[in-house]
């Protein structure tokens, strides 16, 4: 057994200690279990939000998206930036909603701002397809890390399996808490090894950054800039779009809001977040540098050059702490994402449609019940493989930005969106969005005479734009007369 295995066991055992621990002296209620009881301070949310925004993808997604497309990859830095400026105006807003209502997930918010039911219920399952997409995320993340890292000792298949019991373990347990303890040490790790690789591959390689660009532009002329078709301007632009709308409206994020003990959190947090991406500079430059060192990796191998390079550079134990680094980048938001979806399937699914009547005690139950079957479904998915994890990502930013408009809306002194009008134009955009996804069908091939640059638009945008079009439609349509009175009315002088 070498000394990166060892390292990479011993990170696993004291996140499962480390969740199990952080119940110790709570009464875990379903408040206290899925959203923290409400009483995280401005550190503690900032942790957990970036434990949401930086995972397996930051650490292996972007560097090996930063490998296989260059330039295209620098529209993660502009949406993790603007997400904040939308985060600043929307979540203060989210968050006196959810503290009045007492609110436990994302779909009971609709449910409370809508008053319609089938509106949670729609919410809830479009919420857990998407939030599978990222789940599945970090397990396969997970695989990867653990098994390069441990020199393919451990394999990816087995890697899953150890890590998902871990999460069932602590996650029943200490559910949002034990996220968070392990958040901690998690952030301080990962910036710790990911400005290193950063600042040191470079040098090693190359010299410096400067060579570092001029290698990679000899090699490949025009890979660190936008291609003129695909990942190209548009896609870049609507890509930015979608994921900057769209990035607070996950389940699992809407859950760490819910935990803040106050609604000024959420401004400072969204102030300062940016100057936190800016790590993942580090991480393309990573990728960067694997382009002409780990040459050849293609389709789902790109996800491997950041620990490819890192095995082939350092000795056994500084790749044993980079692979716990990674080990915890997947066990954290993962955490979130089980206790979110737990959560939803037991408080909006079954007591939403089946039992009304259900007492709190009995859904934080149920929700625990569910930690392992949402587990289960993961890994089984995981383990059928494909699609890299940039991929998986970007799919799942198509389903949760059709939330946005309802979301926005509800928190308007007056909403023009009516519940049908919701509930039509969030089923109209995930409907758009699979077709268009399966059909392989682009904005141009609908429209001909639109221009050809059109082609590379994003499909979650073309899908929220239809999206739009249909909630304000069909909230005209089913406004009350006294509403469309009122609304007309001169509001001067009130």
């Amino acid at each position: 057994m070498n000394v990166a295995i060892v390292i990479i066991f011993l990170t696993a055992v004291a996140a499962l200690l480390l969740g199990l621990r952080a119940r110790h002296g709570r009464e875990m209620t379903l408040e206290e279990w899925s959203v923290g009881g409400r009483s995280f301070g401005t550190v503690l949310v900032f942790i957990l939000l970036a434990g949401e925004f930086y995972t397996t993808f930051s650490f292996l997604g972007a560097s090996g998206f930063a490998y296989g497309k260059g330039g295209a990859a620098y529209y993660i830095l502009a949406y993790l930036t603007l997400n904040q400026v939308a985060g600043y105006w929307l979540l203060p807003g989210i968050w006196r909603t959810a503290r009045h209502e007492r609110l436990v997930s994302q779909p009971h918010f609709f449910v409370r701002q809508y008053d319609s039911p089938a509106l949670g219920l729609l919410v809830a399952v479009v919420g857990l397809v998407a939030l599978l997409f990222y789940f599945i995320l970090q397990l396969k993340g997970l695989g990867i890390i653990v098994s390069i890292a441990s020199y393919g000792s451990i394999s990816p298949t087995v890697s899953v399996w150890v890590g998902a019991a871990i999460l069932i373990a602590y996650v029943t347990v200490s559910g949002v808490r034990g996220a968070v303890w392990n958040a901690v040490i998690k952030d301080a790790l990962i910036l710790i090894v990911v400005v290193f690789l950063g600042l040191y591959l470079p040098w090693r390689y190359y010299g410096g950054y400067g060579a570092m660009f001029a290698a990679v532009e000899q090699a490949k002329p025009g890979f660190l800039a936008l291609p003129a078709k695909g990942n190209g301007i548009v896609w870049f632009q609507s890509t930015v779009v979608v994921n900057s709308l769209g990035g607070y409206m996950w389940p699992h994020m809407f859950s760490s809001i819910f935990t803040a003990r106050d609604a000024r959190i959420m401004r400072r947090n969204a102030v300062v977040m940016p100057l936190y991406s800016l790590m993942l500079l580090f991480v393309f430059f990573v990728g960067f540098t694997a382009l002409l060192q780990v040459p050849g990796l293609q389709g789902d191998e790109v996800d491997l050059s950041l620990l490819r390079l890192t095995a082939q550079t350092f000795d056994p134990w500084f790749v044993g702490l980079i692979g716990a680094a990674g080990l915890l980048t997947a066990l954290v938001p993962g955490s979130v994402i089980l206790t979110a979806a737990a959560t939803m399937l037991a408080n909006d699914v079954y007591r939403g449609t089946v039992r009304r009547g259900m007492s709190d005690a009995s859904v934080n139950r149920l929700a625990r019940f569910m930690v392992p079957v949402v587990t289960l479904i993961g890994v089984f998915f995981t383990l059928k493989g494909g699609t890299t994890i940039v991929g998986l990502l970007l799919m799942g930013y198509n389903f949760i930005v059709q939330f946005l408009p309802a979301v926005a809306f509800s928190l308007r002194a007056r909403n023009p969106v009516t519940k049908q009008g919701a509930f039509c134009g969030i089923l109209a955009g995930v409907v758009a969005l699979v077709a268009l996804t399966l059909s392989g069908t682009t904005l141009v091939d609908l429209f001909p005479f639109l221009p050809a640059a059109l082609r590379d638009v994003n499909t979650g945008l073309t899908a929220l734009i239809l999206n739009l079009a249909v909630t304000g439609i069909v909230s005209a349509v089913t406004r009350p007369a006294h509403a469309v009175a009122s609304a007309a009315a001169p509001t001067f002088g009130r």
